[in-house]
């Protein structure tokens, strides 16, 4: 047995051309009439002459080799730092990658369809390195179609931007003379059934994005009059505050130094209808409690580095933000409560004590030398080298705990960070202990991945509406939305159900 028969597969040559010499299978005359009509189209493809075509779709076949097209495609979406474009190009490579391997492991082995004559192509259009693979399917067509729609999947807007260059990478490979026309339908529906596969085993965020409720009266500002914008004049992410003024030009935009964010809030908060903020997960608490204060509504505008409760809302840019408040789309959510003490204070996102504020103290004090990420990982072996289990009375027990996480909402899908949540009004705290004892990294990873109603030695998730812990150190540590404070005593957690409302975009 040779090496090209060590894995055999059942050979069909029923797509072989009759013009090639050689054995040809037996076909039904229903078959034959396909295959007929098949090289027909080739045929009216190859004389007929297309303008502009000629240098064009030759060298967009040559750009799609090996998936060079695509993946720098998928870099070009990254660097338009859109969540969603980052998302749209790592489904579409998901998608392209499914589809290629499927392409080539079993299609072009199980279906062994001799290549076109291009006795009737043209010179100028055909490749100067011509394919030797066998032609049935078309794997460019199938690489181009999961691409396409792996990105459309997750990005309507940018799949209608990719799916034409797509299209042409298809059509390319018949006016070259390298396919026919039924390899190339025949790849390009594996390419989108490879795209809607890879869907199947990880959703795309609207399909894990529920509704929202409870729905609440807002303002509906179809031009923008009424929203005070706020955001940091020195962030980079101005700019896109900029932008909403195009949708809504009548949105006031008031850029202020990081000192005077506060105060221009305040000034915001007693002349709007809406208060609006542009800013990462820190500013946007800090507006949220100004605007609960005045009993206004919030627009947030995600700015930051961390935008979990915009992302969360489904607002992940301006069109998001205009679409809701040009209809007066919003809900109520819940809000989390703490206090230590004499100190107080509100969250959106999480709360936790012990390792976490620990590590972000770390963080900040080597991130501006060395930058966030190596920071970090810096700051990460700092303290759980060196750290000591938190010391806290639960439950009238003493316990050693390495973190304590307390999530406004259950998270689902953990991980290393908190990812995603459903439902922002469920009057419940997603609680996650890791327990004190040897290896922390292994009982904070455990944790981090235990689903919301778990218990083991090394870690506790549970959901529960407040949560008392007694005994915390003078001095501890605490952190909330991206801030860390120090108080120490009795800590009481508890939330303010459905106490603020937030403009949220329906699902289309």
């Amino acid at each position: 047995m040779g090496k090209r028969d060590a894995f055999p597969l059942p050979r069909i040559d029923v797509f072989a051309d009759p013009r090639v010499k050689g054995p040809v299978a037996v076909v039904s005359a229903g078959r034959s009439r396909l295959v007929a009509l098949d090289l027909k189209v080739f045929d009216g493809v190859a004389r007929r002459h297309w303008p502009g075509a000629d240098p064009l779709l030759p060298w967009l076949s040559r750009s799609a080799n090996h998936g060079v097209l695509w993946f720098a495609s998928a870099a070009a979406l990254t660097l338009t730092r859109s969540p969603r474009a980052r998302r749209a190009a790592a489904r579409g490579l998901a998608s392209l990658a499914l589809a290629s391997g499927t392409v080539n492991t079993f299609g072009k082995r199980a279906v062994r369809r001799a290549r076109p004559l291009r006795d009737d192509v043209p010179l100028i259009r055909q490749l100067k390195h011509q394919p030797i693979t066998t032609s049935f399917p078309s794997g460019h067509s199938a690489s181009a179609a999961a691409f396409a729609t792996g990105v459309a999947l997750e990005s309507r807007r940018w799949g209608a931007v990719v799916a034409p260059v797509a299209g042409a990478v298809a059509l390319s490979r018949v006016y070259t003379g390298v396919h026919y026309p039924a390899d190339v339908l025949a790849g390009a529906a594996l390419g989108v059934g490879a795209a809607f596969a890879v869907r199947g085993l990880v959703p795309t965020r609207d399909q894990r994005r529920s509704p929202g409720r409870p729905h609440a009266e807002a303002p509906v500002l179809p031009d923008g009059e009424g929203l005070v914008m706020v955001v940091n004049s020195g962030a980079k992410t101005a700019d896109r505050a900029r932008a909403l003024l195009t949708a809504l030009p009548g949105t006031e935009l008031v850029e202020c130094e990081p000192e005077h964010f506060v105060d221009e809030l305040e000034k915001a908060a007693k002349r709007a209808r809406v208060l609006g903020v542009c800013g990462g997960d820190g500013s946007v608490n800090t507006a949220a409690q100004i605007a609960l204060r005045h009993g206004l509504p919030l627009a947030v505008l995600p700015g930051g580095t961390l935008n979990h409760f915009a992302y969360d809302l489904g607002v992940e840019g301006e069109r998001d933000l205009a679409r809701a408040l040009s209809r007066g789309e919003a809900v109520a959510v819940d809000v989390g409560r703490f206090r230590v003490g004499d100190t107080t204070g509100l969250f959106l996102n999480t709360f936790s004590i012990g390792v976490y504020p620990e590590l972000v103290r770390h963080r900040d004090r080597w991130s501006r030398r060395i930058g966030g990420w190596p920071a970090g990982v810096l700051a990460a072996g700092d303290v759980l080298g060196s750290e000591r289990p938190l010391e806290v009375e639960m439950g009238g027990k003493r316990r050693a705990l390495w973190l304590l996480f307390a999530g406004n909402g259950t998270y689902h899908r953990m991980g290393l960070a908190p990812a995603r949540r459903h439902d922002l009004a469920d009057g419940l705290l997603d609680v996650r202990v890791a327990h004190g004892g040897r290896r922390p990294g292994l009982r904070l990873l455990a944790a981090a991945f235990a689903g919301p109603l778990s218990r083991s030695p090394a870690h506790a998730a549970v959901r529960v509406r407040r949560l008392r812990v007694m005994r915390l150190a003078p001095g501890t540590p605490l952190a909330y939305d991206g801030e860390v404070v120090s108080a120490g005593g009795e800590l009481q957690l508890d939330k303010l159900p459905e106490a603020l409302t937030v403009y949220r975009p329906e699902p289309f």
